[in-house]
């Protein structure tokens, strides 16, 4: 089976990440983003399957160093993506009957932003850093809600294209 949903699922976490780049945000902190590519990542992952979702995240995460040229940054967002991801798809898979979306995200949001703050803290040598994590989870639970409700919107909506294209064929 050919994976054409790969390139452009990627091309599409791609773009979102750069738009969201240049979203302003309310809070100046370090590492705070809005972590709008999560949908599709979240939203792969239930459609395709945790591989598929896996080389998306990672190629989005070269990429997006390539294109920004912060390569600092690709260290901080594979860690993020590749932890997260994983997480989520145990949450998903394991818990499904007590986590909605909505809960698989936000695990995924406080995971991704715990090994981002890792990360740090290890790069810089510097464990005060982790002073940041209470707010960046305390900021990832609006992000999570928004990411899981999106995800659940998609998903809903791409089960019923598939039922229709499947059911309709001749």
């Amino acid at each position: 089976m050919k994976r054409l949903h790969i390139p452009i699922l990627t091309a599409v976490a791609l773009v979102v990440s750069l738009i969201e780049s240049m979203i302003p945000l309310p809070i100046v902190m370090p590492g705070a983003k809005l972590g709008l590519s999560n949908i599709v990542i979240l939203t792969c992952l239930i459609v395709f399957g945790f591989r598929d979702s896996l080389v998306i995240g990672i190629l989005k995460s070269f990429l997006l160093m390539l294109i920004t040229g912060a390569v600092i940054s690709f260290f901080y967002s594979l860690a993020g993506a590749v932890s997260s991801l994983v997480v989520m798809y145990l949450v998903n898979k394991y818990l499904r009957k007590y986590f909605s979306l909505i809960g698989v995200s936000l695990f995924g949001a406080f995971i991704h932003n715990l090994s981002q703050v890792l990360v740090c803290a290890v790069m810089l040598n510097n464990l005060r850093i982790l002073v940041y994590l209470p707010v960046l989870v305390f900021l990832s639970i609006f992000t999570g809600v928004f990411v899981g409700l999106t995800s659940n919107y998609l998903t809903n909506a791409l089960s019923k294209q598939k039922n229709y294209l499947f059911n309709n064929r001749r």
